[in-house]
């Protein structure tokens, strides 16, 4: 799904370097960073793309190609041996008349803190990361109950706490790549929104609201004790288009371009990528696959190691599969 979702920023990705180098002249190098680029293949699909982007556009002067430094960012705890072991295969990239120095880097460390030297980045990509926040909203307690992130049953406390932490990390990350991107450069966010204005009119991710549902099935078998489900809350945020102009506008620190909503379906898959309705069960399986690789290290850090990830997933993907067969889609924003 995330490949899915990186693909849809290609047309933005490719008009924002156009105007970069159509405004700023074409640099004899470039420093790009990769926020938040997991330790999979994903981040070498984008650096692909950018390569081919650049060289199409440098083709009336390939013997003069810039040189690119690509910084992978995520957290220190991101398996970053993965993606060097990936790198190794990538060092250098053929391209189509002439091969374009690439030397690439991993730069471990949170996005809420400065990450590189003032004035140094061109352009800043970040996909499937900004909606993750720094920390899990202050003063939740046990106030949400069986929720795990907003859901209609929320009291408006939880409401506002989740939207004042967004709003603070957001403004934050926005001054810091203020700092850290030279003038011209540009940056492109893709991430999980919401499509309505008020968060209790409907749950706001609902993948993470079966989650719960799924959690309160092992809380019912006794499997699970009750205050640990009650205690237990994802630092996510999924912002509505309006939160997120109003944090810029009044951050000030970038000018937004360009905001694209694109509905993707929580089982898209790459290889096979449309929006007709799939075998239930089967998408049920793919997106319970896809939720626990990010939701399994926090699940047995609060629950513990003993708790049974195989069971918990197994109801999720029954019950995301009945809800596919409803509601396929999810929101991702696209900035510029």
């Amino acid at each position: 799904m995330q490949k899915v979702v990186i693909s849809k920023t290609w047309p933005v990705l490719d008009e924002t370097l156009k105007s970069m180098f159509t405004e700023n002249g074409f640099p004899k190098s470039m420093k790009i960073a990769d926020l938040g680029c997991s330790s999979g293949p994903n981040s070498f699909f984008l650096i692909s793309h950018i390569m081919d982007t650049i060289q199409d556009l440098w083709k009336h002067n390939l013997n003069n190609l810039p040189q690119l430094e690509v910084l992978l960012n995520d957290l220190p705890s991101n398996d970053f041996n993965n993606l060097f072991k990936l790198e190794s295969n990538f060092s250098q990239y053929n391209g189509k008349e002439k091969k374009l120095d690439c030397y690439i880097y991993g730069v471990p460390g949170s996005f809420y803190d400065m990450l590189f030297s003032s004035n140094t980045l061109n352009f800043v990509f970040s996909s499937y990361s900004v909606h993750w926040l720094s920390q899990i909203p202050e003063g939740l307690g046990k106030n949400n109950k069986e929720n795990i992130y907003i859901g209609i049953t929320s009291p408006p406390k939880v409401f506002e706490a989740y939207a004042n932490q967004f709003q603070r990390d957001f403004s934050r990350f926005l001054s810091l790549r203020a700092e850290e991107i030279t003038f011209g450069g540009r940056m492109i966010l893709a991430f999980l929104g919401r499509s309505f204005a008020d968060p209790s009119s409907k749950d706001a991710y609902p993948l993470l609201t079966v989650l719960g549902e799924a959690l309160s099935d092992m809380v019912a078998q006794g499997l699970i004790k009750l205050d640990d489900l009650y205690s237990f809350n994802v630092p996510i945020y999924t912002p509505c288009a309006q939160e997120v102009e109003a944090i810029i506008s009044d951050d000030g620190s970038f000018n937004l371009d360009k905001m694209d909503i694109v509905h993707v379906p929580y089982d898209a898959r790459y290889d096979n990528y449309d929006d007709t309705v799939l075998d239930k069960y089967k998408s049920g399986k793919l997106v319970a696959g896809n939720v626990r690789a990010f939701m399994e290290p926090m699940l047995v850090s609060h629950f513990g190691s003993s708790i049974n990830l195989d069971s918990i997933f197994d109801i999720y993907a029954k019950k995301i599969g009945e809800l596919l067969s409803k509601e396929r889609f999810h929101y991702s924003y696209f900035l510029n």
